[in-house]
């Protein structure tokens, strides 16, 4: 079906370096993003809204404002909170950690900062106490002390009562360099601070392609190459710092104590027991270092930074390394007494060594932590992925850390085993490989968590007690389902529906966005695995944003995208009548209904109570349900799991009929109803749109051909015939040279849409026909490139989402006017698919020159959602990014069989599938919404159009 290189299962560390590229950790890689570590990046600035977007806005961030006031009063969060003020850095690295165990950050100056290591939670300021640090003597009396990170004099002196301040902060940085190619980054420390000793400090974690095991473990290993070019042996101590803390002020809160430890070969450092507060699970550090025939370790299991605890003091610990480069003549006891509240403290490790001149030696730390337990309710909590292999006791950080040390080489050898063939891709400019790699950041930095895939533990009573209804009764379903007894598989959706009525107390699997559930007897339980919309929108797996950034994980993780979207699956046939308020009008809605893919698997009790997001009722939305199909059959045809579709293959027929109560005069085609429902949610679109109704023809053919894969040949035709006929009305939307925004003739019908090609797009990414002649998508795809690229920013901005006919950019919303990074990626990948490979680099680069360049806006290793015309962003760190990976499927696309069906289908056949599929499509349909809004709300809609339109 496809080539097999896409999922090679779950790898084991081999001890054998037959077959494994060597790779040395002193040598930066060949394509690095670079940053002098003394550079100040120019700060992002945040947008600020006009006065038409304000008083658009402003009745639902009223709305908001009372809302997030409700939620934090019962303990919960919003979706958003627009309201509270984050630290922003423009100085952002390689985060530290594997996949969905949480994530610390780490600036290319070499502070540890943004830490995420409990859901939805992000301290994005610097713990300044973590640190490196080199102390070098040489007999010649020349001696050098400092941190290894240029002085902060401004974040000192935010800590007044720390002893670091008495630390040696004497680290210029014009001399040092840093490199980044995630998940590696190198500090390379040339001749600072010792004009003959140079320092390559190589920071690498598990983030290996298709590997389930090691890629889960939270932990980052650290080694450093020392070269003596001067003409006497260096003694060298290298410090490694850490405070026990998870950010924020949570050092202060007391109970806090730190121990030795020892494993076998000759791994030694600290355990640092956090006694986390606010109904948090406790977490564990460890900070290690390899201790060998040349390099000796020593550990201060606890000093004070802060307070009256007892103990020597940041000062003191600092003194006793320059004085006498270990701690061997500190006297502590194996395990300190708990912090007091009020008091921080930390813990230190020391690796001390000699480097002969003309000589270089490594030394190797690492970092890891352990925090078994996620917890998104007080009900419920589950254990992350890597507990599997290290129990969830809360016992591991030691061992986590010992195995890095030791194993760390072979990551390297996969990782670049991986990145190479990119590198040194001809085709390519040099900032693309560098841009798709450090892109991947997201998948540590997006809060992700990766569950061992068991139920929740604790208590279900929550879960018990929710009851599902189809507001029908069980008896008019079954009538219904006996006017016909054909073998169909609308009678089998039909009789599913039925029995969710009559399992009103069912267990969690049956209720729920369980995708574990759908696994059939001996396929293997991976987990679930969940991501942030972004760190400032807390929504779990939003998917009309991960229909973006779902290829990177396809391409690298296939087994992590499959059980996402069974976790949807799940979630069509859920119903939850559960009442939400609406932000948009103040309205009561079904959090839930049948049919309807969520917007998200949920912010407060992620897949028991889906959809955190009520700023519209989603339900209606447009874009959902088209675009689980089309990427659940991209998943089938890569991985060639057929056991999943068939799985998954009732959620996609219910998904479809869903969304028949959309056509509203029935020609084939999906309405838009005039407000904007779809990704673009602040921006209104009516009628048959090119956005929506492409993704709608789109997922029409896909529909189709997954009814193929499984067998279904009545709804292979069945969706074959919708899909000709939908394509049919499609082009309707054509003028010439562009497809219209949409057909209403309203004040952005005309609009050239960046997007518009979204479902020719996901068409050509599976394999598929394409939904428009190629002529066509060629005049589109060059259309948007010389407006809404090269009439921005001269080109360097990437894509503005709207722009209007004469040459300027469509200011009727916010988001109208806005350049998505993730959809410029997308843009450009379309590019790739019809042959404007170099129309798609330049419109691409766009993204580069703002969020990576140099003299870009502050964006690198947080790109957020999107900048305006005046370069200010709206939502840092974002998911939709990852869409880049988008572009290389597009240039390495595995050879997927091409669909074809009989034209010559049965009408018979056609008419009874009609009939199946209609009944289920009402039984479906949503009441009809209001036919009146108060007069309070037409006066403010009639002034905002009188004012603005």
């Amino acid at each position: 079906m496809c080539e097999k290189n896409f999922d090679q299962g779950e790898r084991e560390p081999s001890n054998s370096s037959i077959d494994e590229m060597k790779v040395d950790p002193g040598k930066p890689g060949p394509l690095t993003w670079q940053r002098k570590l003394n550079s100040e990046g120019n700060a992002p600035v945040q947008f600020k809204m006009n006065l038409r977007d304000t008083f658009h806005l402003a009745p639902i961030g009223f709305r908001l404002w009372r809302f997030i006031r409700e939620e934090k009063a019962k303990g919960r969060c919003a979706m958003i909170d627009p309201f509270i003020k984050r630290y922003i850095s423009s100085s952002q690295g390689v985060p530290l950690g594997g996949v969905g165990a949480g994530s610390i950050g780490r600036s290319y100056r070499g502070e540890f900062q943004r830490y995420q290591l409990f859901p939805t939670v992000t301290e994005n300021d610097r713990v300044l106490e973590n640190q490196f640090s080199v102390f070098i003597s040489r007999p010649n009396g020349e001696k050098y002390s400092t941190v290894l990170c240029p002085k902060s004099p401004e974040a000192l002196k935010e800590r007044p009562a720390s002893e670091i301040g008495s630390w040696d902060w004497n680290l210029n940085g014009n001399k040092s360099t840093y490199h980044a190619l995630y998940p590696r980054a190198w500090t390379v420390y040339d001749g600072e601070p010792d004009p003959a000793l140079k320092i390559v400090c190589r920071q690498i974690s598990p983030i290996i392609p298709h590997n389930y095991k090691e890629s889960s473990f939270p932990v980052t290993v650290f080694t450093f190459t020392l070269f003596n070019s001067g003409e006497t042996a260096a003694d060298i101590t290298l410090l490694f710092t850490w405070a026990n803390s998870v950010g924020g002020v949570s050092g202060l809160s007391g109970q806090h104590l730190n121990s030795r430890f020892m494993m076998k070969d000759g791994v030694k450092g600290v355990l640092l027991h956090h006694k986390t507060a606010n109904g948090l699970p406790p977490l564990t550090y460890a900070i290690a270092a390899e201790e060998t025939n040349d390099v000796h370790v020593s550990e201060c299991p606890c000093f004070l930074t802060s307070g009256n605890s007892p103990g020597i003091t940041a000062k003191d610990m600092w003194n006793e390394i320059k004085e006498h480069g270990s701690f061997d003549h500190v006297k502590s006891a194996e395990t300190s007494m708990p912090s007091e509240l009020g008091s921080s403290v930390g813990a230190a490790v020391a690796a001390s060594l000699t480097v002969p001149s003309g000589s270089e030696r490594k030394v190797t730390f690492s970092l890891a932590w352990d925090c078994p337990e996620v917890n998104f309710t007080k009900e419920k909590a589950y254990y992350r992925r890597y507990t599997k292999f290290y129990g969830n006791r809360g016992d591991a950080a030691a061992k986590i850390a010992h195995d890095a040390i030791l194993d760390h080489g072979h990551w390297e050898s996969q990782i670049e085993s991986w990145q190479k063939p990119v590198l040194e891709d001809k085709r390519f400019p040099e900032w693309y490989p560098i841009t798709l790699f450090n892109e991947l950041y997201y998948l540590n930095s997006g809060a992700t968590v990766w569950t061992d895939g068991s139920p929740p533990v604790h208590s279900f009573t929550s879960i018990i007690e929710r009851k599902f209804s189809l507001d029908r009764s069980g008896s008019d379903l079954k009538k219904t389902i006996d006017i016909s007894h054909h073998n169909d598989t609308a009678v089998d959706i039909l009789e599913r529906m039925t029995s969710i009525l009559e399992q009103v107390h069912t267990p969690y699997a049956s209720n729920s966005a369980f995708g574990p559930s759908l696994l059939q007897q001996g396929e293997e339980n991976i987990g679930q695995f969940l991501y942030l919309e972004g760190v400032e929108y807390f929504m779990w797996n939003t998917n009309d944003v991960h229909f973006y950034s779902s290829f990177a994980l396809i391409m690298l993780f296939p087994k992590l995208e499959l059980s996402i979207q069974r976790d949807f699956a799940a979630s069509v046939m859920m119903h939850d009548p559960s009442k939400m308020k609406l932000l948009c009008n103040g309205k009561w809605v079904s959090r839930k209904v049948l049919g309807a893919v969520p917007h998200d698997l949920g912010n407060n009790d992620p897949w028991f109570e889906v959809n955190g997001y009520n700023l519209y009722n989603t339900d209606r939305w447009k874009d959902l349900n088209p675009k689980f199909v089309l990427q659940v059959y991209r998943d089938v045809v890569v991985t060639g799991d057929k056991s999943f579709a068939k799985a998954v293959w009732p959620s996609v027929y219910v998904a479809m009929a869903y969304m028949d109560q959309f056509d509203k005069d029935g020609d084939g085609m999906i309405e838009n109803e005039g407000f904007p429902d779809q990704t673009y949610d602040t921006w209104s679109v009516s009628g048959v749109s090119a956005y929506s109704g492409g993704l709608w023809v789109a997922a029409l053919q896909a529909a189709s051909a997954l009814a193929r894969e499984v067998g279904d040949k009545g709804s292979e035709d069945y969706f074959w015939f919708k899909f000709q006929k939908a394509k049919g009305v499609y082009q309707k939307l054509w003028n010439g040279s562009y497809f219209n925004y949409d057909d209403s003739g309203g004040s952005s019908s005309s609009s050239i849409q960046a997007d518009q090609l979204a479902g020719q797009w996901y068409a050509r990414a599976c394999g598929l026909s394409p939904i428009v002649d190629e002529d066509k998508a060629k005049s589109a795809l060059e259309k948007v490139y010389h407006y809404n690229v090269l009439k921005v920013g001269g080109g360097r901005r990437g894509a503005v989402n709207g722009m209007l006919p004469e040459g300027k950019v469509d200011n009727t919303t916010l988001q109208s006017k806005e350049i998505w990074s993730g959809v410029t990626y997308a843009v450009a990948a379309t590019m790739i698919h019809e042959g404007l490979v170099d129309l798609a680099f330049q419109t691409a680069s766009g993204v580069y020159e703002a969020a990576w360049s140099q003299e870009g806006l502050g964006y690198s290793f947080q790109t957020p959602e999107g900048w305006n015309t005046d370069d200010e962003y709206r939502s840092l760190c974002y998911m939709r990014p990852l869409a880049i990976w988008a572009m290389q499927w597009a240039f390495s696309q595995p050879k997927l069989h091409h669909h074809e069906t009989n034209p010559e289908m049965n009408e018979d056949s056609l008419v009874l599938q009609h009939a199946g599929f209609s009944r289920v499509a009402r039984l479906l349909k949503l009441p009809d919404e209001e036919a009146s809004r108060s007069a309070l709300q037409l006066i403010y809609e009639y002034t905002c159009k009188r004012m603005w339109l």
